[in-house]
């Protein structure tokens, strides 16, 4: 009989009733530490009290207004994020997929009304996630992602990750209208793309006229380390797609764009009747009022090198089960030689909670306010779930 929930998702058999900072508590009241804060969307921790203000103080003048009127929360988020971006405009949505949704549509209608409708395609790369629409899946383009969803959304180039030379230069021709890359890819195992590689994808996508749009769902907000990750590289978007850690937990998502890729996106070519909501924005400004500031950026790249060290040391002490490090700032993952479910299930038994990804990898995504001493404390309970997984193999 199936359950009241579509069965969709393979959850561990673990339900919270609480959480503070890095830590969620069961409902059997049993503490656990949290490494991967809602798959990076819990930026600013559970509860956090910044958030919890903004929130209540809107939730006590007004919730919901449709896009039919202005709004001032939306207003004052947006030029936020303008004056602190590449951005000149921004389009609120409710998720990271609802932004690939809107990137695409806003990439081809560039093109359209500059009198190139045939320039359709999107070039994207392997290993990518950029949700679970019918086009952010077709965009991914595995099977994993598409078998039993056909047909599929034409319009999209599939490369290897990392592809260059020849191989990207002969894919751009006249029908592509935008290269779509992740400048870290999340679900993909952890895999930063090097800056010279997105700096060589501005440079080519300035040649050929094609738009550059980042998907920086996962990776940006303070992530690693910058307010968004590409900027470690300098090699700005046309176009990018945001959700997760922007709303500290709260459903919010955007696509930041300049003017001229935005310039098709008219009166009537795109809407949503929550995207842009009061409450969402009241939190989303005062995540970003906090994330933005220089000495929390600072703070975050200093306690991801922390991290990191200590990481390397846990990697050297059990190389039966871990083979390195990878990632950017506090956005890492530890490539497995063991199965990484295996890590992530005797993670449970130690009261620490990390996300399993693609290539073997263990996702450690905590909330950016981690402190020093439950850096320490995760890399104690990660070298007892090592030790039990290496025990359990040698059973076997």
């Amino acid at each position: 009989m199936i359950p009241s929930v579509l069965p969709t998702y393979n959850r561990a058999p673990l339900s919270f009733e609480s959480g503070e900072g890095s830590w969620l508590v069961a409902t059997d009241g049993t503490r656990y530490l949290d490494l991967g804060a809602g798959i990076a969307v819990n930026a600013l921790g559970h509860a956090n009290p910044a958030l919890v203000a903004a929130l209540t103080a809107q939730a006590n003048r007004i919730w919901h207004l449709s896009n039919l009127y202005h709004i001032p929360e939306q207003e004052a988020l947006a030029d936020a994020l303008v004056e602190k971006t590449f951005a000149d405009t921004v389009f609120f949505t409710n998720s990271g997929t609802e932004a690939c949704e809107l990137a695409v549509k806003m990439a081809r209608k560039y093109w359209y009304d500059k009198g190139q409708p045939d320039r359709v395609n999107i070039v994207t790369f392997s290993g990518a996630f950029h949700g679970r629409s019918s086009a952010a899946i077709a965009a991914v383009g595995s099977e994993k992602m598409t078998k039993g969803f056909g047909p599929l959304l034409p319009g999209f180039i599939h490369l290897p990750f990392g592809a260059h030379g020849s191989v990207l230069q002969n894919a751009i021709d006249d029908t592509v209208a935008a290269i779509l890359v992740e400048p870290v890819q999340g679900e993909g195992g952890i895999r930063p793309l090097p800056d010279a590689c997105l700096k060589g994808l501005r440079d080519l996508c300035d040649e050929t006229g094609a738009l550059l749009i980042y998907d920086e769902v996962q990776c940006g907000m303070g992530r690693t380390g910058k307010l968004f990750a590409h900027e470690w590289s300098g090699a700005a978007p046309d176009i990018m797609m945001i959700a997760k850690g922007i709303g500290g937990g709260f459903p919010l998502g955007a696509v930041l764009a300049t003017e001229a890729a935005a310039a098709g996106m008219t009166v009537g070519t795109h809407g949503s009747t929550y995207g842009g909501n009061p409450l969402a924005c009241a939190v989303g400004k005062a995540v970003l009022d906090i994330v933005a500031e220089p000495a929390f950026l600072d703070e975050v790249n200093r306690k991801a090198g922390l991290f990191r060290q200590r990481l390397e040391g846990l990697v050297a002490s059990h190389p039966d089960i871990f083979e390195e490090v990878r990632g950017a700032g506090l956005m890492l993952g530890l490539k497995c030689r063991a199965a990484n479910t295996d890590l992530v299930q005797a993670g449970y038994a130690q009261h620490l909670l990390t996300v399993p990804a693609a290539d073997n990898v263990v996702r450690l995504l905590p909330a950016l306010t981690i402190t020093d001493d439950e850096i320490a404390e995760a890399v104690t309970r990660l070298d007892a779930a090592a030790t039990a997984v290496a025990a359990k193999e040698a059973r076997a």
